[in-house]
């Protein structure tokens, strides 16, 4: 069973593993791990350095946080944190790739503009600035989906969410995003870049 470390999940067992990332989470893995999560207007982020064949997930709420909060669940702190999680496992920045999926416009009405699409542009931009290659993505639409990333492969499947499971994604997602951002103390194992 893997070690659960807030704001993170590591997979350290020496078998095949399958961590599920939820809303502010972030996982990475150097042993053969399927990391899954499962979206409607958040987005996820898969990095995978090809030499050591490994990689990580995350799990974006909102593309920006309130001033002075520095949630995992907003744009920037869930990269960096994704970031430093691959890293902590020899990742080398420098030969990351990227997988981005997510982003729907589930929540029609809700905000103007939809949220996914803000989630969708955050993490272009970000990866763009710093030079990580986006190499796949499947970002926006109306349909919610199950993201499989495969850590010591790079493979991600994708499965659109039947309309049955779409309002629990939904009641999930508006549910988080009203909560206080959680009190939790990083230490001095993080840089940010």
């Amino acid at each position: 069973m893997p070690e659960a470390t807030p704001p993170s999940r590591r997979a350290r067992s020496s078998h095949w593993n399958r961590v599920t990332i939820y809303i502010g989470e972030v996982g990475a893995s150097q042993l053969p791990t399927v990391l899954d999560t499962l979206l409607g207007s958040c987005v996820a982020v898969c990095l995978y350095d090809p030499v050591l064949r490994m990689g990580g997930m995350n799990h974006i709420l909102l593309p920006s946080c309130r001033a002075g909060e520095t949630s995992p669940r907003c744009g920037v702190h869930a990269m960096e944190l994704l970031i430093n999680e691959v890293m902590k496992f020899g990742g080398d920045r420098k030969r990351l790739v990227a997988k981005a999926f997510g982003g729907a416009n589930v929540l029609e009405g809700i905000r103007v503009p939809p949220i996914g699409e803000g989630n969708a542009r955050f993490v272009r931009e970000f990866l763009a600035l710093e030079r990580i290659p986006l190499v796949a993505e499947r970002l926006g639409g109306t349909q919610a989906v199950h993201v499989y990333f495969h850590t010591d492969t790079g493979k991600v499947t994708v499965h659109t969410v039947d309309g049955s499971d779409l309002p629990n994604v939904i009641e999930e997602e508006r549910s988080y995003a009203k909560l206080p951002p959680p009190d939790r103390s990083f230490g001095d194992d993080i840089t940010l870049f």
